[in-house]
């Protein structure tokens, strides 16, 4: 007689068809939370989807009650540029990478002392800084003109990123600062037994493990640094000179208002920042959370 032979399931198949069965439908409550959520979430994204529909209506279809138009254009989003959108566009990525790269130049080291050294007077150092990020620039608007008028050209790139570089540096600092205070000191003391100094542990140790915080930093102020209105259009006057941000208020007239170009350009304005933040969310994400748990 011939031997009947039974292959065995393998341990992984077991365990998946064990998941399986044990699978159990939703809940209510997770059923009206997953609903909730994707509600909220249609609330958040309608306003940008609007923004793209009449960026591309034509302009015989703009006063039309349809949502979505019969028609669609992207003469909006080449005929934008004829109006030197691209000079614009190129001011605020400098006024933009340019505050990011000072802050982060003035923020690690300032936010590596103090959470390295007890030095007398650190807390007021620390509160002082504190007490910068309550000012806004619309309240200091005049003193700012003043200030730049008689030292930098009021009209220049390197104003705006003074300005949006001193107003983001305390976010920056303290961000920082509890981020380098949360990695153990044995680690860069461990470097400098093996002959390494302070400055090289700070680079080879503790900034490769703090990059989560610095990126969290770079994020916030080059977002702040973009979307920043008042100080620009207060500092420049030229068509040259102006961000994307003082641009676009110029589709805006007193007797009536460029919509199709106005979006067009809104919607060019959220690419950078859709592509950097999409390049880094992860590490935005962990920068966030870094020190919730001890």
């Amino acid at each position: 007689m011939a031997a009947v032979t039974v292959a065995a399931t393998p341990p992984q198949d077991q365990d998946r068809v064990a998941r399986t069965r044990q699978k159990k439908p939703p809940t209510l409550r997770t059923v009206l939370v997953c609903a909730v959520a994707y509600l909220v979430a249609l609330i958040f994204v309608l306003p940008y989807l609007e923004m793209i529909v009449t960026a591309l209506r034509p302009q015989a279809e703009l006063r039309d009650r349809d949502y979505f138009p019969h028609h669609l254009t992207f003469a909006n989003f080449t005929n934008i540029w004829s109006t030197g959108l691209g000079t614009n566009l190129a001011v605020s990525l400098e006024v933009a990478v340019g505050s990011t790269v000072l802050v982060l130049l003035v923020a690690i080291p300032a936010a590596y002392y103090t959470s390295r050294r007890k030095f007398r007077g650190r807390g007021v150092f620390l509160i002082l800084v504190l007490v910068t990020q309550m000012f806004q620039p619309t309240s200091l608007i005049v003193g700012i003109y003043q200030e730049f008028t008689n030292t930098v050209h009021v009209n220049s790139t390197l104003a705006l990123i003074l300005v949006n570089a001193g107003f983001n540096l305390a976010f920056a600092i303290w961000i920082l600062n509890a981020y380098f205070g949360a990695i153990p000191k044995e680690l860069e003391e461990a470097a400098m037994v093996d002959g390494t100094s302070r400055v090289g542990a700070m680079f080879r140790v503790i900034i490769p493990l703090a990059l989560p915080g610095i990126v969290t930093a770079l994020i916030f102020t080059f977002i702040a640094a973009w979307n920043e209105f008042i100080t620009a259009l207060t500092l420049t006057n030229t068509d040259s000179s102006e961000p994307l941000t003082v641009k676009m208020n110029s589709f805006i007239g007193q007797y009536s208002t460029d919509w199709q170009h106005l979006f067009a350009a809104s919607v060019i304005a959220t690419i950078p920042v859709i592509i950097l933040f999409a390049f880094i969310e992860g590490k935005v994400v962990s920068g966030l959370t870094a020190g919730s748990v001890k």
